[in-house]
């Protein structure tokens, strides 16, 4: 009896134990259920949130599209841009080309005499400049030398045996200045009695001065950046509009 009562007490505490396992078995796969159904609906709300951004962003870049068009077939953006072209061509920030002189000017090749100052036969940097800018009272559009653009604040100096143009070219003869403008009028003031080429011969510096049917010249390669200079402003009224 006793052993046959211990075969039972086995019985329901096998059976006990199965019914909590299936219990817990049960709770764990309703609760995974939970979470797997919680995530995909989080999931399927942050798809629904990139969705509705990307549908305001492609809105948005219709919109721009449409407003860049209305600029970019306006008359007021033409006539912009024609704007800033001649302001780079007056400010020497694009090449041209156009008729024009070329100066060609090398050093004296007369003998010193003993006792004679030999500086005074060969070019210098203020040689270059009277003829500079005899050609700029001339009426010229733009200049180069040996192909370096000269800008209204282009510096010209003597740095040893070479001359330095806008602080980045150390040039040597035979100088080449190339001058677009009316070339009738710049041969006529550059060869005037008593001009900078009539001054220049008396050295025996030599000038060939010649008209060229399409001389280029280049863009302004240097900086432009000013450090103190600034535009002034119309406040308190005394500006300039």
């Amino acid at each position: 009896m006793r052993i046959r009562g211990f075969h039972w007490a086995i019985v329901v505490v096998g059976i006990a134990l199965g019914l909590m396992l299936t219990t817990q078995f049960r709770i764990n796969i309703e609760h995974q259920r939970n979470v797997t159904i919680q995530r995909v609906t989080q999931l399927a709300s942050e798809v629904e949130k990139a969705r509705q951004k990307h549908d305001a962003l492609k809105n948005r870049v219709d919109e721009l599209r449409e407003e860049l068009d209305q600029i970019t077939s306006s008359p007021q953006l033409a006539q912009l841009r024609q704007k800033v072209e001649v302001t780079r061509l007056q400010a020497g920030l694009a090449p041209v080309c156009g008729p024009g002189v070329e100066v060609v000017l090398k050093d004296s090749e007369i003998p010193i005499q003993p006792g004679q100052d030999p500086n005074l036969y060969v070019l210098h940097d203020e040689d270059l400049l009277r003829v500079v800018n005899e050609l700029r009272a001339a009426g010229a559009e733009a200049l180069a030398i040996n192909g370096e653009r000269l800008l209204a604040t282009s510096e010209i100096r003597c740095i040893g045996p070479t001359v330095l143009v806008n602080k980045t070219r150390r040039l040597v003869p035979p100088f080449v200045i190339s001058a677009i403008g009316n070339p009738e009028t710049m041969i006529k003031a550059l060869e005037m009695p008593g001009g900078v080429l009539d001054i220049l011969g008396f050295w025996g510096i030599r000038a060939d001065v010649k008209k060229v049917p399409e001389i280029v010249i280049p863009a302004y390669s240097g900086s432009t950046t000013l450090e103190y200079a600034s535009p002034l402003t119309n406040e308190g009224g005394d500006g300039v509009e």
